[in-house]
């Protein structure tokens, strides 16, 4: 017997070894991954941006309103934070998976055998008691309490649970990126509808003008010295002006419900102070270095949570490889009458079984689904290169433009400085008759275009250093 035994023990552990060898390996984690680099510039300070809370980097109090409503009401945002109750869920599944199963069950029944069959033949000829027949129909009644536990030898149910709670680390931090790209997205547009407000004033300013200089030409023309084609010229451009603010009247409307619309609430008018647009001067940044991105950026923390998940998922599958370990056990009371289950130690029923099995044959399944894992894993890695080269850039990108839109706005407010004086000069000489109305009429609609440029550009300015904010990981904090 013991021969037996220690023979059967061999055989049994030669083909664990088989399948253990037969189990592929994963793919080595290769990619164009570079270092990222030192600086963006020649500059290495380490002052970041990114690290003051968005309620000290916005001093406008109606844009903090905004974003702190937006914050509490907006739908994604909303939609964002149950996804992260789902993979919180996750969790608690597979930390259940690797722990033991227990229940009770309780059961009756009754079964009627044929007397011509060996159960049959056997009960009629047992006695339960001296002198008592076992009962035909026989019943059977069951109080039990089981357990199930699959031991987890190859840590393939610990490895699942830490794959689920990197994918609830990484919904926490595409909340983050919500948050962040929200804040940015109603102060893009707070900007937006601040410059419409100012390019609305500057339109009516311009059909003032030009509405006196078309009673100037109507003057002239009574006294001959201008003619109906003057006349005619001015007040198509008043038109066209008049045109204008109802066109920016439409896209304030637009950008207001854009802006209720990030808020969640229904279209009202956006408290704002209208004046003074061009004074505003837009947040100082600090780029601080390359490297704090990786700190700083929630989809660059989102994307290295997942990478994390997906290669524990590579692990998980290849376990599937190896055999597996289930025990079982159960003790209870067990009776054909419900008087007799009290009845120790008869009615005792106990069972404790161990089951090893392994996949030997066929075993495409589980060779496609490691395969697929390691796809996973190797898009994951790609996805976390590319977030990050991503990430660089657009802070490179906002860097520049912040630079380049602070020299075209000192230019502008050249040319608009230069323009207004032209406007006066050409009134004068319109009026003595020194130039003809053509001149006048390029003036102010050259006026009028190098203002309207001017507040684009602001508003740009003003938009670039949010966006510098947000593409260093600001505002999630």
């Amino acid at each position: 017997m013991y021969k037996f035994k220690l023979q059967y023990s061999i055989v049994l552990g030669l083909c664990l070894a088989a399948v253990s060898c037969k189990a592929p390996q994963a793919t080595a984690e290769t990619s164009n991954k570079k270092i990222v680099p030192e600086a963006y510039t020649n500059s290495k300070d380490t002052i970041n941006t990114a690290t003051i809370p968005w309620r000290d980097f916005f001093k406008d109090q109606n844009l903090v309103q905004l974003i702190d409503t937006a914050l509490k009401n907006n739908q994604e945002l909303m939609i964002t934070l149950q996804e992260i109750e789902i993979a919180k869920n996750d969790v608690r599944i597979k930390k259940g998976a690797y722990l033991p199963t227990v229940g009770v069950r309780a059961g009756a029944g009754v079964e009627k055998v044929g007397r011509y069959t060996s159960q049959g033949a056997g009960d009629a000829t047992t006695e339960i008691k001296p002198g008592k027949e076992t009962p035909d129909p026989l019943g059977d009644f069951v109080v039990a309490a089981y357990a199930n536990w699959e031991v987890d030898i190859w840590k393939k149910l610990r490895n699942s649970k830490k794959a689920a709670v990197s994918r609830y680390l990484s919904t926490i931090e595409g909340k983050n990126f919500v948050v962040t790209n929200l804040i940015a997205e109603i102060a893009s547009s707070y900007y937006e509808l601040l410059a419409l407000d100012s390019q609305l004033d500057i339109v009516k300013q311009n059909i003032e003008l030009q509405s006196n200089a078309l009673e100037i030409v109507k003057i002239q023309k009574q006294a001959a010295r201008a003619t109906e084609l003057g006349v005619q010229k001015f007040q198509a451009e008043v038109m066209d002006s008049k045109s204008k603010e109802f066109v920016i009247l439409q896209q304030i409307k637009e950008t207001e419900n854009r802006i209720n619309f990030l808020v969640g609430q229904y279209p009202q008018e956006i408290k704002r102070d209208r004046n003074n647009f061009l004074s505003l001067l837009p947040s100082t940044v600090s780029s601080g270095i390359p490297s704090q991105l990786l700190q700083n950026r929630p989809d660059i923390k989102q994307a290295e949570m997942e990478l994390t998940a997906a290669k524990l998922d590579v692990k998980v599958a290849r376990a599937e490889f190896y055999p597996s370990l289930d025990i079982s056990a159960a003790i209870g009371v067990n009776a054909f009458n419900p008087s007799y289950l009290l009845t120790f130690p008869e009615s005792l029923l106990y069972s404790l079984a161990g089951d090893l099995a392994a996949p030997l044959i066929n075993r495409n399944a589980i060779k496609a689904e490691f395969s697929n894992a390691n796809a996973r894993q190797l898009q994951a890695l790609y996805n976390y290169d590319r977030t990050v080269l991503n990430a660089y850039i657009e802070v490179s990108n906002e860097l520049s433009k912040i630079n380049n839109l602070e020299k075209s706005y000192d230019l502008k407010s050249k040319q608009v400085a230069a323009l207004n004086t032209s406007i006066d000069v050409s009134n004068d000489l319109f009026k003595s008759a020194r130039v003809d109305y053509f001149e006048v009429l390029m003036t102010q609609r050259d006026a009028l275009e190098s203002k309207l440029e001017l507040i684009e550009t602001k508003k740009d300015q003003l938009n670039a250093a949010v966006h510098v904010y947000k593409d260093l990981g600001g505002g999630w904090k």
